[in-house]
């Protein structure tokens, strides 16, 4: 791995620095650990090198999301992509569908946002029973979604935001992911495939699965989450009979 440097072996790392609109990638020299993931050269560096250099992390337990970047060009968390797998020179920018803020930071805030306006709009609305009885195979139905750590990753390979820039037409593949874990609850009341439909923009979606593939948490977001809520927009809206209704009701 790397280049040695006397006994030491060295990875060589280029990572973006600058802020919004203006910046260059700088190479770096990093001695290697066995272990060593992405994030502990980026702290190295940090550390003994640039002190300047902005990363946001947390965990560094692939639970937070906190340390998402794209790791030769492809959306990772920093504190799980080993070195050793990664060929060299390792290259290492912020997420691009994100505005950028400074070196490989990316402004995330929208995620937040669109959390909180699913949350207020069509937030969970539970039926009017004191107490309730959930069971296993509902428990189980929600589990998957309720792994996502909104860490961003399947929001940057999303062609739908990262190329087109929808910011404000298309919820994005994490909340879907919300969505469903908002459908899939027993005691849900909200009949939110409306919403999804004229605001959350579901029909953009057009199922390259991009998101799945990057996701660090292994959720089958396109399978389970995403084709599922298409396939009740469609019995809602394109079911032949329940158009007719619809017609005759809007008269």
């Amino acid at each position: 791995m790397g280049s040695k440097n006397g006994n030491r072996k060295e990875v060589t790392f280029v990572i973006f620095r600058g802020d919004k609109g203006r910046g260059e990638f700088k190479e770096y020299r990093v001695p290697y650990q066995e272990g060593m993931v992405v994030l502990d050269a980026i702290l190295w560096i940090q550390g003994n090198l640039e002190g300047d250099l902005a990363v946001r992390w947390n965990c560094k337990a692939a639970k937070c999301g906190s340390c998402a970047a794209e790791v030769n060009g492809k959306p990772s968390l920093m504190c799980k992509t080993r070195v050793d797998e990664l060929k060299e020179p390792i290259k290492v920018e912020p997420m691009k569908a994100y505005p950028h803020i400074k070196d490989i930071v990316a402004d995330t805030s929208w995620n937040m946002r669109t959390r909180r306006k699913i949350i207020t709009k069509v937030g969970f609305r539970p039926s009017l029973k004191s107490t309730f009885l959930m069971k296993e195979e509902d428990v189980e139905r929600g589990r998957e979604f309720r792994k996502c750590i909104e860490c961003g990753l399947c929001i940057d390979v999303c062609h739908v935001l990262r190329e087109h820039q929808l910011f404000d037409k298309f919820i994005g593949p994490a909340y879907l992911v919300f969505s469903a874990y908002l459908e899939t609850h027993p005691e849900d009341t909200i009949n939110r495939i409306a919403w999804l439909k004229e605001e959350g923009g579901l029909m953009y979606c057009n199922i390259t699965k991009c998101c799945t593939e990057v996701c660090p948490e292994e959720i089958h977001i396109t399978d389970n989450a995403i084709i599922p809520l298409k396939e009740r927009l469609a019995d809602e809206y394109f079911d032949p009979i329940k158009m007719l209704f619809r017609k005759i009701l809007n008269k």
